[in-house]
């Protein structure tokens, strides 16, 4: 076994340290490690063999989850770079941004109040386009700027976006049920 528990995510995966990943290639060498030290093709080796298989493959298994995740892939790169996103102790936002999510957390509880789907697969599309736009600012600031702080102000708006997005969908699902 050629992997080192000690390599980061991306040198455990020959990719380069950056936001935008080609998420196909990732896929195909996580297959690959995954087949390299799958603990089944160690059944027969010694404990301690046996033992750095499981280790590697539940090393793979969390890197792959890692990178694979746009916003986990975020907070990963950020901490290579020794940024902590202070997700519990800063919440400061940018106004605008909270006075939408406060209009759009409203516009959510008048639709689902009403059960008004087609309104809510708009307030989905809406969240969609922000996600997508914060994305492509989150990949200039991580890969271009190298602009660290504002990458995780960034990213904490991603996390606010996210957590709208189980909204929707729980407000989706009692629509359903």
């Amino acid at each position: 076994m050629a992997l080192n528990l000690n390599h980061n995510h991306f040198e455990l995966f020959g990719l380069p340290a950056q936001f935008k990943l080609d998420i196909a290639a990732l896929e195909a060498r996580y297959r690959e490690l995954q087949r390299e030290v799958h603990p089944d093709r160690f059944a027969t080796a010694s404990p301690a063999e046996q033992r750095v298989s499981m280790q590697l493959a539940t090393r793979v298994n969390e890197a792959g989850q890692a990178l694979k995740s746009p916003l986990s892939r975020a907070r990963y790169l950020l901490q290579l770079h020794g940024v902590d996103p202070q997700f519990e102790t800063n919440t400061a936002m940018p106004l605008d941004f909270l006075d939408e999510q406060l209009e759009l957390r409203e516009a959510l509880e008048e639709t689902a109040r009403a059960g008004d789907a087609v309104r809510l697969d708009a307030l989905s599309t809406r969240l969609q386009r922000e996600r997508d736009a914060l994305l492509s600012t989150i990949e200039a600031q991580l890969d271009v700027q190298g602009a660290w702080a504002a990458a995780a102000a960034t990213l904490r708006q991603l996390m606010f976006l996210e957590k709208f997005r189980d909204e929707i969908d729980a407000a989706e699902e009692r629509m359903e049920g």
